[in-house]
């Protein structure tokens, strides 16, 4: 099985940690979280992961180097020359993410509960273009689903900003249809995809894309009663899991 791991991130919200290394390779408890992300991966039984990199790339590689790629098959995804965010790194990456398979994403800085490989299949058996993990996280932004657990829309709890494909009659957020779940920053996406993202070129982000495809698109939820989820990307939640 194959998998990506979003590595590519300045770490902004990390600094000044973060001005030394890349986030990929700040020690949470004492393993950088690379490591604890491929491993995951591994147990879970993916064998063949892409790494995209951007600041400060070349740790990563001579990382990779020293742990003999962890018995796996790792490739490179070069972004040093210009970041391309989530989706335009997606995309780049399709020499080695194309094939007859679903692959997984997962944002390095993300710490969960969640059973990778029961994700997997319950993508692979819903014939779902991608499945979006889901938590209750309380954060602004939130992913809405309707009653079947398919993405209709975004909306900003904070300012009332509200994003969906529907057009007619405009779309509105109502509770009484919709589900709202924080993005979980791990998804599976079936290769079907890269097809859609033709007309796209350089750097755009991957929940914008889903956005925009969704209406004619199944892209689904993923969640599970008892997910624990930390975003380690920034300092407060990295101290709370150090500390954990």
């Amino acid at each position: 099985m194959k998998a990506m791991i979003l590595a590519a991130g300045r770490g902004t919200r990390l600094k000044p940690m973060t001005d030394t290394i890349p986030k990929a390779l700040i020690p949470v408890k004492g393993v950088p979280m690379l490591e604890h992300a491929i491993l995951k991966l591994k147990a879970a039984g993916f064998t063949q992961i892409v790494i995209n990199i951007h600041h400060f790339g070349e740790q990563i590689i001579d990382f990779l180097n020293s742990k003999n790629n962890f018995g796996l098959t790792v490739a490179i995804s070069d972004e040093r020359a210009s970041l391309l965010d989530t989706g335009g790194g997606i995309k780049q990456a399709r020499f080695f993410l194309d094939g007859d398979e679903p692959f997984l994403v997962h944002n390095v800085d993300i710490f969960s509960n969640v059973d990778l490989k029961e994700m997997y299949n319950a993508h692979v058996n819903s014939g779902a273009l991608a499945t979006l993990l889901g938590s209750q996280r309380q954060t602004p932004r939130q992913l809405l689903f309707n009653a079947d657990g398919r993405l209709c829309g975004w909306r900003n709890r904070d300012t009332g900003e509200v994003k969906s494909p529907a057009q007619s009659p405009a779309f509105e957020f109502d509770p009484s249809r919709h589900s709202e779940y924080a993005f979980g920053g791990v998804y599976v996406i079936s290769p079907e995809i890269f097809a859609l993202m033709e007309d796209r070129s350089g750097k755009f982000p991957i929940i914008d894309f889903f956005l925009s495809i969704c209406s004619d698109q199944p892209v689904h939820l993923y969640t599970k009663e008892g997910l624990q989820l930390i975003d380690a990307g920034k300092v407060k939640e990295l101290n709370e899991l150090a500390s954990s």
